[in-house]
């Protein structure tokens, strides 16, 4: 199975997927697999989220979803 199509069968899944997700999936460069996928034609919107980090101060991530509109 390629990367894009375990990004596919994982936002089928879950709805969404974040650099997280990807890491436990294998996939170690998720911004790249998703612009390969919107180049293919694959409609993903990408929303920012702000996230706690373990020493308290805060990051922003992508999570990854269909566009469906």
């Amino acid at each position: 199975m390629t990367q894009e199509q375990k990004i596919i069968h994982y936002l089928n899944r879950y709805g969404t997927i974040t650099q997280r997700d990807a890491l436990n999936l294998g996939i170690y460069r998720l911004a790249s697999r998703i612009s390969d996928m919107r180049r293919d034609g694959i409609p993903i919107k990408s929303e920012p989220k702000e996230v706690t980090n373990a020493d308290g101060s805060k990051s922003r991530i992508a999570v990854y979803s269909y566009d469906r509109r």
